[in-house]
């Protein structure tokens, strides 16, 4: 969207365009700064939004969310191969499979929801309806969790604390949260109603609560609140409770609009991993980078929900991924991973494969290099990624041996005599990869792999060290004090969490999420921030079917996860390994 249609000016400029909104008459350099962003064709401005909001200026909030993109796709893929042709605004309201599937906290890839405290919340608030989703999207916040409201509100809406309504006044505005102010427009209500404010002064504290983080401005009105709440007949011990309570907004609360949006998102994501999960699938690996997970953990998450999803091919794949004829009882379709996922090919490259590919699919190396006229640079990749083994039957070492026969530019004998050649087969017996050293090469050239975890090929060294799965740990009791080994996922480290971290590992059996305390990461900054496979030995706190594990002792075992490429689940192999293995590059997303 162009600058002059969206960004600034004044009210009384705005004026209808054939090509949209015009929201200056002059030229817009004249009245602020512009300088070219990062993206071509782009220009930002180097005022704040404070300084915007001084001079008048009209601003607009543009929300670039790639889950929108996702649902996007999502829906393209939904009508063109099952034939359902839905909008945010038509998919199916309500649903209760869908919200089955939120309250187990099933919710890897969703939007909102999928988070580490959002997985945790899911099973205690137990959405069953729309409203409540938007209220899970604004509890989980730091604003309600700096202001002590979210244990309060669980437990009222457990029914073990009733709500508090000290006039009827303030029930008209909190009864929907039960007593606890979880937007900003509650709170605008509740001083407006209890304390006096005007609807000016209101909008004031709003503000302060959107700055208070950095310059601490809504402290100027808690004599002006506590006094006119005094006044109206509340006590000062609640007077000052709901003060600290919506001090908690100045850290990022929510309005309800707000909520409500976002609610929209999850609550349509959700949808179509419960009910679409192939289609999900594809759409969020075409929408990459985005959310909490790596494309490793969305590939394995929909294999555990039926999908089958299926290898990069030369004579298979597009640039994004796609789906193919169903092949599963429940009429799923499978998903072709696209060649979007091989590290350094080019899109160029991969759409001149795609079209030579119409004439028919390909029969060998040297007729692909051939026919799509794509460099032998770019083929390598694809042969690292393994893509000329599902078709063509190609293993990586024999797609790479064709390979280096081949020359991007021919000599010039043969170039004046137009000679064509076909490329011979290997004519050496070329030693099978271990299947350790497969899975490295899947995961540091495609980020994922459909083979083996690589904690497969460790398990007999973690179980001679006393550490059992993760799906274990799950199921032991509270209290327990055990230990666990997994690849590092993820890792949160919230301002609002007072420098606790939160971790999630993941070995072949499940994930388990990590809780670290202060002192313990500030002893171990290095393991914890560098590690790519960590193991934990700690406590399991269990409550229903929330479970963390709470950090006793962590150790760095990313030595023993270098040496998969040297592992393999051959009995019969195993002592023909010859060679070193490159390191496997297992990357983690992390939120700090």
């Amino acid at each position: 969207m162009d600058l002059a249609r969206c960004l600034i000016g004044t009210p009384r400029h705005l004026s209808q365009h054939p090509g949209g909104f015009v929201l200056t008459h002059d030229r817009l350099d004249e009245l602020v700064p512009i300088e070219p962003a990062a993206m071509e064709d782009r220009q930002i401005i180097e005022w704040d939004k404070d300084d915007i909001d001084v001079l008048k200026f009209m601003k607009v909030d543009i929300l670039a969310l790639g889950m929108l993109t996702c649902m996007k796709k999502g829906l393209d893929l939904l009508a063109a191969h099952k034939g359902q042709h839905f909008t945010l605004q038509t998919i199916p309201a309500e649903d209760p499979r869908t919200y089955a599937m939120i309250r187990k906290a099933d919710t890897i890839g969703v939007f909102q929801i999928e988070s580490r405290a959002q997985m945790s919340m899911l099973p205690r608030l137990k959405p069953r309806v729309f409203r409540d989703l938007v209220i899970e999207v604004a509890i989980v916040r730091p604003g309600p969790i700096q202001g002590d409201m979210v244990h309060p509100y669980l437990r009222r809406r457990e029914g073990l604390e009733k709500p508090d309504y000290p006039t009827p006044e303030l029930e008209n505005v909190l009864k929907s949260t039960l007593g606890i102010p979880l937007f900003q427009e509650q709170a605008m209500r509740v001083v407006m109603v209890c304390a006096g404010f005007t609807a000016a002064e209101a909008d004031q504290l709003r503000r302060a609560m959107a700055t208070f983080k950095n310059t601490g401005t809504i402290t100027q009105f808690q004599t002006r609140m506590i006094e006119g709440m005094r006044i109206n007949g509340y006590t000062e011990e609640f007077a000052e409770r709901i003060y600290q309570q919506l001090q908690g907004f100045g850290s990022y609360g929510f309005p309800e609009s707000h909520a409500a949006s976002f609610a929209i998102l999850a609550y349509s994501s959700s949808w179509m991993k419960c009910t679409h999960p192939d289609v999900f699938l594809a759409s969020l690996l075409n929408s990459q980078p985005m959310g909490f997970y790596a494309p490793a953990q969305l590939v394995r998450d929909a294999q555990e929900h039926g999908v089958d999803v299926r290898p990069v091919c030369v004579n298979a794949s597009r640039w994004d991924s796609t789906l193919e004829e169903p092949q599963t009882a429940r009429g799923m379709f499978a998903v072709r991973l696209g060649m979007s996922l091989v590290k350094g090919l080019a899109n160029g490259d991969a759409a001149r494969i795609v079209v030579a590919r119409g004439s028919g699919p390909f029969v060998s190396v040297d007729d692909l290099w051939r026919r799509s006229g794509v460099r032998a640079g770019a083929l390598r990749h694809l042969a690292e990624a393994d893509a000329f083994r599902p078709m063509l039957g190609l293993a990586r070492r024999e797609a790479l041996w064709s390979i280096q026969a081949l020359r991007d530019e021919p000599l010039p004998l043969f170039a004046a005599a137009e000679v064509t050649r076909e490329a011979e087969e290997p004519d050496v017996l070329l030693q099978p990869m271990h299947g350790g050293a497969e899975v490295v090469r899947d995961y540091n050239r495609l980020g994922l792999t459909l083979r083996d975890h690589p904690l497969t090929f460790l398990r007999d060294d973690l179980r001679e060290r006393g550490i059992i799965s993760c799906r274990q740990a799950r199921a032991a009791r509270d209290g327990a004090r055990l230990a666990v080994a997994g690849l590092v996922l993820v890792r949160q480290r919230p301002g609002s969490a007072e420098g606790v971290v939160f971790m999630t590992l993941e070995d072949e059996t499940a994930h388990i999420n990590v809780i670290i305390w202060p002192d313990m990461f500030d002893a171990n900054r290095r393991v914890v921030l560098g590690g790519q496979m960590l193991a934990v030995k700690g406590v399991l706190q269990k409550e229903g079917e929330v479970v963390h594990l709470i950090a006793k002792k962590i150790e760095d075992f990313s030595e023993l996860l270098a040496d998969v490429g040297n592992r393999t689940l051959d009995v019969a192999n195993i002592k023909q390994r010859k060679y070193r293995s490159e390191r496997i590059v297992v990357k983690s997303r992390n939120f700090h």
